[in-house]
């Protein structure tokens, strides 16, 4: 007796709030509440991803058995009334509903992501035991429209791509918990210990394309690619004054509601992960760096063969031609591979790399995105042999899509490459917009000879007859056509409009084409398209200035 009292009083008194604590640990639950994730919107506010708020239904089976239990009218009690009551609800047969009440689990899931509306139904029932978890559900509400851009979270809501993977931790937000002390039978004590950090939902990011645009730009490249049985393509549409990208499309895509559905290659962006030689639309680029040295003027002449030999490297034309005078205007309106390399030997090998590195080949572009590629421009020390020759006129290295676009966009910006941004910033609740920040600029070229580069584009493209052409407005462009090393061609154009004061820079790119089709018929009918529509689209009018014509001969 003594040792038991001696053990009483240690327990009760000395040993009392140790115990009490070890009790309130045992009876202690934690359990997490989801943050919603924060919306993805064009950049007029358009919703194009959004969590949608849904609950998981749950059952304590060890206390269904109270429900009714002091009632002095019902004609059932206990599971059997509580499975007719909540049958209704689930969508279920009251068998089923009865089987998924009955048993000893202190916790497991009836039914998951239900509407607030179905919940609010379930727990105006009292039933004993019933409770419901926040979750969230991802939706797309526009569809594959955008999908390549926005990428796709997993059925854990964790992101796995795009938008969503890059911009996580702004649209994640953070969870909360609720923490309680719980019964034998898990039921919630009513004056026992409750803490409840609240969950904070997620940022909502806005981007900078333009919906419908995105549409347009989709239907548009897919368009291109099932004429010509290409393998896939890619649109861009590019603001050269803000560094804005208002569309970025690929075909084919997906649509972020169902990734699972599609093959893997295609939830990407090719736009920034596929490289390929430019082709003619690199001469733009041949032709700008001699322009600013001062090594030629647009009236410069040259006498163009078919073919010609350099330093034991032969140089010819895509198509067969008698003996030509043509001026650099011409040069390049006849896309002649002999004379962009004649203009090219008046710089050296180093003044042209570095010209290629400053319009930003060679580099990522920087775009939010995940998966960028930055392409291939070897050091001109490396340029052995027929390299010398060829990077003139667009081959011997490889860029991307949006690098292109950006690249051309300098013309367009006064001689001033922007760095491209698929971001406007994190949408505040009064409908502002917050910038993350200012885009990187960069002058490549003087005024004048981005002057003088856009004349030459302009004069490339015949506003009448083009392919390229569009209705009302003078546009400027280029057209590129490359062989790929597994023996396939990608075909390309890309063009500056309003040619006489440009703000956009679209470019349509054909991948995987089985043989030589030039960019002037498999892409610059896309472009035509898409900068009519884009044009409108952003309110741009025309400027009512006729289409420039340069000396092309002499």
């Amino acid at each position: 007796m003594l040792a038991l009292s001696g053990r009483l009083i240690w327990v009760q008194g000395l040993d009392a709030s140790a115990r009490a604590e070890d009790a309130i640990a045992q009876r202690t639950v934690t359990r997490t509440i989801p943050a919603l994730r924060g919306d993805i919107t064009d950049r007029h506010g358009t919703t194009l991803a959004s969590s949608v708020e849904r609950y998981d239904l749950w059952v304590n089976q060890l206390q269904v058995d109270q429900y009714l239990e002091n009632s002095q009218t019902a004609e059932a009690t206990g599971v059997e009334a509580a499975a007719e009551d909540l049958a209704p609800v689930l969508g279920w047969s009251v068998a089923d509903t009865e089987e998924a009440l009955t048993g000893d689990a202190g916790f497991s899931y009836l039914l998951k992501s239900v509407e607030p509306e179905v919940r609010d139904a379930a727990l105006a029932m009292r039933i004993p035991g019933i409770g419901a978890d926040r979750v969230a559900e991802r939706i797309y509400p526009a569809g594959s429209v955008g999908g390549n851009i926005l990428g796709f979270v997993g059925n854990d809501g964790a992101a796995l791509a795009g938008t969503e993977l890059s911009f996580d931790d702004e649209l994640g937000g953070t969870d909360g918990k609720t923490t309680y002390e719980r019964g034998a039978q898990g039921q919630i004590i009513p004056t026992g210990m409750q803490e409840t950090t609240p969950a904070v939902d997620g940022e909502d990011v806005a981007l900078t394309i333009d919906r419908d645009l995105q549409w347009k730009a989709q239907q548009t490249v897919a368009g291109a690619v099932e004429k010509w049985g290409a393998v896939g393509g890619s649109a861009v549409v590019y603001n050269a004054r803000t560094g804005e990208v208002l569309a970025l499309a690929e075909y084919p895509s997906f649509d972020p509601n169902k990734p699972s559905d599609y093959a893997p290659e295609d939830l990407g962006n090719r736009s920034i992960s596929s490289v390929f030689e430019p082709g003619s639309t690199g001469k733009l680029f041949t032709l700008a760096a001699a322009l600013e040295e001062g090594t030629v003027t647009p009236e410069s002449q040259y006498e163009i063969p078919y073919e010609e030999w350099f330093e034991g490297h032969r140089v010819k034309d895509s198509h067969h031609h008698p003996d030509q005078q043509l001026t650099l205007a011409g040069v390049l309106k006849h896309s002649s591979n002999v004379g962009t390399v004649k203009i090219s030997e008046t710089l050296t090998p180093a003044v042209r790399y570095d010209y290629l590195k400053a319009f930003g080949l060679g580099a990522k572009t920087g775009v939010e995105l995940p998966g960028e590629s930055a392409g291939v421009v070897h050091p001109a020390d490396q340029w052995k042999g027929r390299t010398r020759y060829t990077t003139a006129f667009g081959q011997g290295y490889s860029v991307n899509a949006l690098q292109m676009v950006s690249a051309v966009g300098t013309f367009a910006n006064d001689g001033v490459r922007i760095e491209p941004s698929l971001i406007a910033g994190i949408r505040q609740d009064d409908g502002s917009v917050r910038p993350l920040g200012e885009p990187e600029s960069t002058r490549v070229v003087s005024s004048e000879t981005a002057a003088t580069m856009r004349a030459l584009m302009d004069n490339s493209v015949d506003d009448e007859t083009s392919s390229a052409a569009v209705d009302g407005y003078a546009v400027g462009g280029k057209t590129g056509t490359a062989q790929v090393g597994d023996g396939t061609y990608t075909a390309s154009f890309i063009g500056v409009a309003p040619a006489d004061d440009p703000e956009l820079v679209v470019g349509v790119f054909v991948f995987g084409l089985n043989s030589f089709v030039s960019g002037s018929r498999a892409a610059a009918p896309a472009f035509s398209e898409l900068s009519t529509f884009a044009l409108q689209n952003q309110g741009i009018a025309p400027t009512g200035v006729a289409g420039r014509e340069l000396e092309n001969e002499w």
